[in-house]
């Protein structure tokens, strides 16, 4: 029934002007605004909607995940920018924040609402 359907994700924030510099500026994403609402335009011609929820609580997975070819040059981009990498109980991280355990190599951070994104490679 819904296969056909254009689907599109979802999150909320606290602070849309906020969370709208951190995505433009901080991650150089493109993102645009109509009636309050944000969406982040990104590669292959996906977007992702970002509303705002004054009473926002960050949701306690991932929320937006950014492949890239080099792990490392992108972690090292984002620090220059400020972003700083999570850290999780059980996953050992390298000294970049990046976990290389049995999947593919990810390094997790957060917006300045509190939800969680990665970067991360596919191992070859």
């Amino acid at each position: 029934m819904l296969g056909g359907s254009k689907a599109f994700s979802g999150f909320a924030v606290n602070d849309i002007e906020e969370a709208k510099r951190f995505y433009t500026g901080t991650l150089g994403l493109e993102v645009t605004e109509e009636h309050g609402l944000l969406h982040l335009l990104l590669g292959g011609g996906t977007s992702v909607l970002v509303y705002p929820k004054p009473e926002h609580t960050p949701a306690t997975f991932t929320v937006l995940n950014f492949p890239v070819e080099d792990i490392e040059a992108a972690v090292d981009a984002l620090v220059e920018r400020g972003v700083r990498f999570e850290r999780y109980p059980g996953m050992e991280a390298d000294d970049r924040g990046i976990f290389r355990g049995g999947g593919p190599y990810i390094a997790w951070f957060t917006d300045p609402a509190g939800n969680v994104f990665s970067v991360l490679q596919e191992r070859g």
